[in-house]
């Protein structure tokens, strides 16, 4: 494993169950290891078809049990004495909080639903190197919602101006609009590591914060 890899793992993505198992956070496997540890949470687990319930301890056993028989895509991290499997989803003992009714309007949610592309030119490119802008711009009274901001690269931005994109004869690749679902969570779910995730998140995968 290289020194990279820790670090990769303990930043990777966890769901979080609140006390009557509705999804409500992502977080990190570090987090995920601190709630654990404190008794704040318990680790829900697949097996054979079932879901089975794990505290910190318990879980240190089974993986203890498990680790020399690893299967694909899961991901361990090293003890002192013995390796912990990652879990991939925990469910908060004393949580009664509700997911919110509304996904979060936000620049990486943006970026997410428009798959990192810039809208008028059709370029992939980091974050670093997109920006939002407004369809209609705000000078003109264009608001700031999931309606009228898109992904764009700085050049188009730029080029565009305090124009709308007709007057720029610059063209939408795709009319902006709020997501139905987590556009971020989508993409994690293409992932086979966060497959068990998915009978948690029909009704609540629009609203699981992800912040």
């Amino acid at each position: 494993m290289s020194e990279a890899e820790p670090s990769r793992v303990l930043s990777s993505s966890v769901l979080v169950l609140n006390r009557f198992y509705l999804a409500v956070h992502v977080i990190t496997v570090r987090r995920a290891f601190i709630l654990l540890y404190r008794d704040c949470a318990e680790v829900i687990h697949i097996e054979d078809g079932q879901y089975l319930n794990y505290d910190f301890q318990s879980w240190c056993d089974l993986s203890a049990m498990r680790a020399l028989e690893k299967l694909p895509h899961e991901d361990w991290v090293r003890a002192v004495h013995s390796e912990i499997q990652v879990p991939r989803i925990v469910r908060l003992l004393r949580y009664d909080r509700v997911p919110r009714k509304t996904l979060r309007f936000n620049r990486r949610n943006i970026f997410a639903r428009d798959g990192n592309r810039c809208q008028y030119c059709g370029r992939s490119l980091p974050a670093n190197q997109l920006s939002l802008d407004h369809v209609m711009p705000r000078s003109r009274g264009g608001e700031t919602s999931w309606d009228n901001v898109v992904c764009s690269c700085v050049t188009c931005n730029t080029k565009k101006g305090g124009r709308t994109p007709q007057e720029a004869h610059m063209h939408l690749m795709s009319q902006p609009a709020e997501p139905k679902t987590n556009p971020i969570l989508a993409m994690k779910l293409t992932n086979p590591k966060y497959h068990c995730w998915k009978d948690f998140l029909p009704t609540a995968s629009a609203a699981v914060d992800l912040g």
